[in-house]
Parts: structure tokens; sequence; C-alpha cells
């Protein structure tokens, strides 16, 4: 069974979205056609879910701006703008993707006192989404994983996949992926790559 996962392909994280990943709406076509032509059994979608007094909000923390460092659930935490809360047209998947393929979608980060860039579980690793276990239950043998962004919920994706899939094949789809710093996102791949995670292109696949 070979399966894509989507990661957060939200209009939060696009162009005019609250926390915009640079030309995050680029993958949204290669997203579709990767979906059309890809080859796979079966098509997953992750999206940010968060309640308005998220921790990892900014604006939860007196004094703090966007962006600043702070800690949540016992770890750093970047402190974000405002984005894809519950029920908020930031929240809602890019209007051009097709979710009309979705076989099953995982909200994450609902809990307001620690943040989940993996959609597989939080940051602490105290709780688990159910994503691995639907995977499982799929009998998925071969997981792509591409989306926004690359330097943080794509890259903890992987890495949570490879450790909680144990015999899945999990591949990174790079040019279906941005990132918010050019440097972060080169320094993700290294780390993927070196757990395993290999690394291909749209193109590659398409032309399986």
């Amino acid at each position: 069974m070979k399966a894509l996962l989507l990661i957060d392909l939200q209009n939060g994280f696009c162009p005019g979205g609250n926390l915009p990943v640079p030309a995050g709406d680029a993958v949204v076509p290669i997203a579709n056609r990767l979906i059309e032509d890809g080859g796979y059994d079966l098509i997953v979608a992750s999206q940010d879910w968060h309640p308005a007094n998220h921790g990892s909000f900014a604006s939860q923390h007196p004094g703090a701006k966007p962006f600043d460092t702070a800690t949540l659930s016992g770890k750093p935490q970047v402190l974000w703008p405002d984005h894809c809360m519950q029920e908020s047209p930031d929240a809602e998947f890019h209007p051009e993707l097709n979710t009309d393929a979705f076989d099953y979608v995982q909200q994450k980060g609902e809990n307001p006192a620690v943040d989940s860039y993996s959609a597989f579980r939080d940051n602490d690793h105290a709780a688990v989404t159910g994503l691995a276990g639907y995977l499982r239950a799929q009998q998925v043998s071969e997981l792509d994983i591409c989306g926004l962004a690359t330097d943080y919920c794509v890259k903890f994706s992987a890495l949570d996949a490879r450790e909680m899939l144990p015999g899945v094949q999990v591949r990174l789809i790079e040019d279906a992926s941005r990132g918010i710093d050019p440097q972060g996102v080169t320094a993700a791949i290294s780390e993927m790559r070196d757990n395993g995670i290999a690394i291909v292109t749209s193109r590659e696949i398409l032309a399986d």
C-alpha cells in the first residue's frame, strides 16, 4: 500500500495567510499532480487546528512578539503569529487543492499546552494523534511526505514516520515542499537523509 501524506497545505501557510511560508502555494499544483498521477493507493492530509488560546501564539505571552522564543511543555518554543485557528478561513485547505481525493485528514495542535509540528504526535511526545495507527491499519508499506514547512512540520512528520512506522519506506518529495528559512531547509533535509529518509522529486515519482 503506497500512501501520500500532505502536510498542512492550508491558507494560513500560503501567501495571504497569517503565517505564510515563502511560495507556499507553489506546491499546490505539484500536490494535485501527485494525487492524480502518482500511483498512490491512499491520500492523507494533516491540518493545523489550533484553539484561539494556543500556547505557541505570541499573543498568549504578555510582552512577546512573533518569532520570539519561550518555553512550552518544557521545551523551547518559537512563538508564532495566531494562525490556523479552528473553524477560521486561515485553517482551511488551500482552495485549489484537490481535497475531494483525501481519504483521511489528521488534525493536530488542538492542545493549547503543547505544539504539534508532527502529524504523528505532540512535540513533547506525550500524546499521539492516531495517524500512525491509521496507516498501520491500512497496511501502508510506502509513505511519501510533502507540504509546509520543510524545516518544521514536514521534517518532524517525516522523522516520526520513520520512528513510529518500522518497516515502512519513508520519502520526502523535496520540490513539493517549501520551508521558512533556507539554511533551516538545508539542515532539515540533511537530518532526514541521515535518518534513512529518501529524498526524491515529483518528477521521479510521476515518471514511474
